[in-house]
């Protein structure tokens, strides 16, 4: 009970504290004895008019139309023309808008932040403003560019990959890579090999969309990141998809795989991609044994390309052929004589053995010579027992891999 006495008489309290202050205010002037007021008159009525020729005063004993005695007379006319549950009411909302200034600035921000989240567009929304640039002729290539390059990062969530093709935008991306710009090229054939990379729905909407053999044919501009994206689109395109791949080498995906590795001339970037995918076609030849055997794998001038790989000095490269010999010594249909004698294989190794050597002196590069040399051991040890013909000296363990 005391605690809704208290609700009650500190809204009143304040509201005496403000009729105190009103009731300064409307003095007539510093002669005048009482105080004017009245509840039933408008608020125009609370102030001296000035133009009255006399003043009007209350006494102490005077009660007119509502004018107060006292203040206890005013507290007590307040309590009885007042609700108790409102008065309440107004006393906890009073004390729930008292926040300190830390609070205020916390929910300012808390306010800009639901605001800023609700004006966020979706990522399927982000992908029709690209897509709609994409379709629009008008638009600059820098804002073509800019497309693209939000396509290459929504499409890496697979879901989102799978609505490229529902939102018309896997035929948007597909005309630009008839674009007169090789930078529109690149970023569209990117796009494409973002999308397919490990998705059997849009490879399988790529190829229906007849784009593969145009990529291939991309991998022989003479822009080397235009190469150098569309062979990366071909790759994530086929891999381990055997329908892809035969439509790989329907296209004569293959014969640009062997010019490529048969020319020193073209730049390791786009020579490390096409051994990994040598590599990786083995490999799915090796999962699916049942398929026909391809004369791609059989081709001496190809095998022998391979191996030649590994006389480079780029590290990653010879790994990455080591990798494909490795695979392609382990088909059916290989034949280690050809490695040795057409490719020389052995004499490859060896010499890539002692070039790792002087590699693995220099600290920065050792622990991935190591690992290279580890691989080149596996190669060696598969291709001599191919050969029915293993070294005592590939089978001791090599003292500079001891740690």
């Amino acid at each position: 009970m005391g605690c809704v006495r208290l609700s009650v008489v500190l809204p009143i309290a304040i509201m005496i504290s403000a009729m105190a202050v009103f009731g300064k205010e409307v003095r007539v002037n510093q002669s005048t004895p009482g105080l004017f007021w009245s509840t039933s008159k408008e608020d125009g009525d609370f102030f001296r008019k000035e133009d009255s020729e006399e003043p009007v005063a209350l006494s102490e004993n005077d009660e007119l139309d509502g004018g107060f005695s006292s203040l206890e007379g005013m507290l007590q006319w307040a309590i009885g023309h007042s609700d108790p549950a409102k008065l309440k009411e107004s006393a906890e909302n009073v004390q729930r808008q008292r926040m300190s200034d830390d609070e205020l600035k916390k929910r300012q921000v808390e306010l800009q932040e639901l605001m800023e989240k609700l004006k966020m567009p979706s990522d399927a929304e982000l992908m029709k403003i690209a897509i709609n640039d994409l379709n629009n002729s008008s638009v600059s290539v820098e804002d073509r560019l800019r497309a693209l390059e939000e396509l290459l990062l929504l499409v890496e969530p697979i879901d989102n990959a799978n609505d490229l093709d529902k939102l018309g935008g896997l035929n948007a991306v597909a005309r630009q890579l008839d674009n007169v710009d090789p930078d529109v090229r690149k970023l569209a054939a990117w796009v494409l090999g973002k999308a397919s990379q490990n998705n059997p729905v849009v490879q399988q909407q790529v190829l229906e969309l007849g784009m593969l053999g145009k990529l291939i044919k991309m991998v022989k501009s003479d822009f080397t990141e235009e190469a150098t994206k569309a062979l990366y689109a071909v790759s994530a395109v086929i891999r381990n998809n055997v329908n892809a791949q035969e439509a790989f080498y329907a296209e004569a995906g293959d014969l640009m795989l062997k010019d490529i590795l048969s020319n020193s001339a073209v730049d390791v970037r786009l020579r490390r991609k096409c051994v990994f995918l040598v590599g990786d076609l083995a490999e799915s030849q090796l999962e699916n044994g049942h398929k026909a055997k391809l004369p791609f794998f059989s081709d001496h001038v190809f095998l022998n390309a391979v191996v030649n790989l590994t006389f480079s000095d780029d590290l990653d490269l010879q790994e990455k052929a080591l990798v494909a010999i490795k695979n392609l010594l382990e088909l059916r249909v290989s034949e280690a004589s050809v490695f040795k004698e057409l490719c020389a294989l052995d004499k490859a190794l060896e010499t890539m053995r002692l070039q790792l050597q002087q590699v693995m002196e220099d600290e920065t590069r050792r622990d991935y010579a190591m690992d290279v040399e580890i691989l080149r051991r596996e190669v060696e040890l598969i291709f001599y027992k191919k050969l029915d013909k293993v070294p005592k000296s590939v089978l001791l363990d090599d003292p500079c891999l001891r740690i």
